[in-house]
């Protein structure tokens, strides 16, 4: 199993009002039907099944009002399968009741049957939920079109739903902005239930779930952000769930189309027999990809979009040049009082977080000058730019900052080995591990400069130890031991073929 964890862009302009909005009444409408739906009966698909067909064979017979308007939704929207159900030919059978019935020939029997169905028929359709509110291809109503994206029926299928939503949602909604990302949105999860009701036009069986919205959004994820890596953990049964799975990243461009793919194969081969409307994503994912590129086509992402920096870039300035002039007159509790404030709804911003250095040098207030620091640090390695990243430690430390936070220095690390810095990096990881000996930084930062001396210095033998000493480490490493495991085997291999120096 595939689960997404995040990818590259996990940061915003603006509060994701319309994502979130969603989210909490998505959850909102699970709490409050999620146990009534679990208390319906799950023979009310058969129910109308067995009404439609018996209708169709003896039109002389007389239904009750509900099974009437039934029958009447199918008869006008699906003509050609009402018109095969009322073939005496017709060849199939679909199951022990239809056999049973097509040799019985007496009216009465008949009547008593069709009555009795309409009676059960009018009962659980009271209580059904689904039938009210859900997506029935066969007799849809236009309510259904916006409530059916609003029920699920699990944990499972809403927290999948929700996650999905979330990871691709909020980034689309920055770029789109939120009037027209909410209508791309309802408009997707329409699209996709309509087409569900095209592949399967004479189901009665209800689809519920966001999942074609959702997968609208991933559509349009992929036309947006196809370089944008993913990063997923590959769960392979109880044991690697155990361990956290295997994890790795990838390009949308590689993940998404093998999703839609996947969806493509599953609804081609089993159509609804798996529970799972696979035509409406394949639908919504389509739908998505095509509003996308009408919306970058048309100009109208691009007018949202500037509209969105405009607002924010002028409150950025606006707050981030009153600060600097209040520095200037050296009004500093007043300068960090606005900019604490201004980082409360921007806590990313580099400007205000590069001010607040300014002020806390000026006072004199190193460990609030050295925590303020180690942020911008961070920053500034998110939006890669390494060479600040490095300034900003090394003010750390010669103003005395002690220990540089251990997650903060690991991905200093990482990125001197990016840059193919490997004298520096083993460096700043052997630090890293002798500062923190009992944090998982260190055990990461060990077995980083393991890969580095076996790798790109072919250098086994001091790899060889770092990986054993990774083994042996008290710090909990379980998810780690297969990777561990591997570097100690192909440490010892090469060790065995390196010539030896004097």
């Amino acid at each position: 199993m595939l689960i997404p964890i995040r990818h590259e862009n996990m940061s915003a302009r603006r509060w994701p009002v319309i994502t979130l909005g969603l989210i909490a009444v998505n959850v909102i409408v699970f709490l409050g039907t999620h146990w009534s739906m679990d208390a319906q009966p799950p023979e009310l698909g058969q129910l109308k099944l067995h009404i439609i067909l018996l209708a169709a064979a003896h039109p002389d017979l007389t239904l009750s009002p509900k099974a009437q308007e039934l029958v009447n939704q199918v008869r006008q929207a699906h003509p050609d399968a009402w018109k095969m159900a009322q073939n005496p030919d017709r060849q199939t059978v679909e199951d022990g009741w239809d056999a049973k019935m097509r040799i019985i020939d007496d009216p009465r029997l008949m009547q008593a049957e069709m009555d009795n169905l309409g009676e059960q028929y009018a009962q659980l359709h009271v209580v059904s939920l689904t039938e009210e509110y859900g997506f029935v291809p066969a007799h849809r109503s236009a309510l259904s079109y916006v409530t059916a994206n609003f029920l699920h029926g699990g944990w499972l299928h809403l927290i999948g739903n929700m996650w999905f939503l979330w990871l691709a949602g909020f980034v689309l909604e920055d770029n789109w902005g939120r009037v027209l990302y909410a209508v791309v949105y309802f408009v997707a999860g329409a699209a996709a239930l309509q087409i569900q009701a095209v592949a399967n036009p004479g189901s009665l069986v209800p689809t519920i779930g966001a999942s074609g919205a959702v997968a609208a959004l991933m559509g349009a994820f992929l036309v947006r952000f196809p370089k944008m890596k993913i990063e997923m953990r590959w769960i392979l049964g109880i044991r690697s769930l155990l361990r956290g799975g295997y994890q790795f990243s990838a390009p949308a461009y590689w993940l998404l189309p093998l999703w839609l793919l996947m969806e493509v194969f599953y609804g081609s081969l089993f159509g609804q027999a798996t529970g799972v409307a696979h035509w409406a994503h394949v639908g919504g994912f389509a739908f998505g990809a095509i509003a996308a590129l009408l919306l970058n086509v048309s100009g109208l992402e691009h007018t949202a979009n500037q509209a969105i920096e405009e607002k924010t870039t002028w409150n950025s300035e606006k707050e981030i040049t009153e600060a600097g002039a209040l520095i200037e007159r050296g009004q500093f509790d007043e300068a960090t009082a606005l900019l604490k404030n201004f980082l409360l709804v921007k806590p990313d911003s580099t400007d205000g977080n590069t001010l607040l250095p300014q002020i806390y040098w000026r006072k004199s207030d190193l460990p609030a000058f050295h925590e303020i620091t180690a942020k911008l640090c961070a920053l500034h390695l998110r939006a890669r730019e390494t060479a600040l990243a490095w300034q900003n430690y090394e003010e750390f430390l010669t103003t005395g900052g002690g220990k540089m936070p251990a997650a903060v220095w690991f991905d200093l690390c990482r990125a001197a080995e990016t840059q193919q810095n490997f004298d520096r990096a083993l460096k700043e990881y052997q630090k890293l591990a002798e500062t923190y000996p009992a944090e998982r930084q260190a055990l990461m930062a060990q077995m980083a400069a393991a890969r580095i001396y076996l790798k790109q210095l072919n250098r086994p033998q001091e790899a060889l130890q770092l990986f054993e000493a990774t083994a042996a480490s008290p710090i909990p490493h379980l998810d780690l031991d297969m990777t561990i495991q591997v570097g100690i085997r192909d440490a010892k291999k090469a060790s065995a073929v390196a010539p030896a120096f004097n």
